[in-house]
């Protein structure tokens, strides 16, 4: 039987299998959100949803990051949002929250959960609640030491000259003389709780608004509780959070459409 396959197989190994095709970025971005919205793992990512597999996205997802995509992506909505004139350069405000972290840098004890691991957002907004940069470090660090940080963070946009969040409003975490001559020698006024008497009158209405611009971002699961180790992947998931929103407030108001927004940030 094997002599007879043999006299009428082809002579010559095989030819090689074709290579696999490239799944689209269109496909990745779709699993990547899909990652981000429901907190599955990576290699737990259906197939049959035909987004390719979990380690196509987890790869895609940090050659964008690497690449700056969502840098670019902020950058543009925020411009978007300007030129329609639904930034509120009136107020800005600072805060941050406390996430739990199982692992991976920037990680450190919490002060709120018993000094279990943890990770910490630090986010500026406009008086809108609009989010304008967000970083992440550990959960033990102060926030008087990344103010500066996130305030030079805010992406620069096409709007009025000089157009730039006044005044900053911070509630008594952000206590510092250091801060509040830093901030004045950048041109910021800060109105800036003291500790020991009592917040200023009507702070926290002006203030309100963070609480539902962290609920939005933690209505995406994979945000609320940290498992990526490297911090730059959790960035690029926080970024696309934030961009998400923006993205939504853009298309309600019909100033950009998706295929639009695709073509200067080169996905296809």
């Amino acid at each position: 039987m094997v002599g007879a396959i043999r006299s009428v197989a082809p002579a010559g190994p095989p030819p090689p299998a074709p290579p696999p095709r490239p799944v689209s970025d269109r496909l990745c971005l779709k699993g990547i959100l899909f990652v981000l919205n429901n907190d599955i793992a990576w290699q737990l990512l259906p197939l049959e949803l035909g987004f390719g597999s979990g380690q196509t996205c987890w790869r895609r997802l940090g050659r964008w990051q690497k690449a700056g995509v969502f840098d670019r992506l902020h950058r543009v909505l925020l411009a978007e949002l300007n030129a329609a004139g639904e930034l509120d350069w009136s107020q800005a405000c600072v805060d941050g929250f406390h996430i739990r972290a199982k692992k991976g840098a920037d990680t450190g004890p919490s002060p709120v959960d018993r000094w279990k691991a943890g990770s910490k957002h630090h986010l500026i907004y406009d008086g809108r609640g609009t989010p304008l940069k967000l970083i992440t470090t550990a959960a033990n660090v102060n926030d008087v030491t990344q103010t500066l940080a996130v305030v030079d963070g805010i992406p620069p946009v096409v709007g009025p000259p000089g157009c730039r969040p006044e005044p900053l409003l911070g509630d008594k975490s952000y206590e510092s003389n250091a801060l509040r001559d830093e901030l004045r020698r950048q041109r910021f006024r800060s109105v800036i709780s003291r500790k020991g008497p009592r917040n200023i009158k009507g702070l926290g209405q002006l203030r309100y608004v963070v609480k539902q611009t962290f609920a939005l971002l933690h209505h995406f699961k994979r945000l609320a509780v940290r498992w990526e180790r490297r911090t730059r992947l959790y960035g690029a998931f926080v970024s696309l959070a934030c961009s998400f929103i923006l993205l939504v407030i853009v298309l309600r108001l019909g100033q950009l459409t998706v295929e639009g927004l695709m073509i200067p940030l080169a996905i296809t």
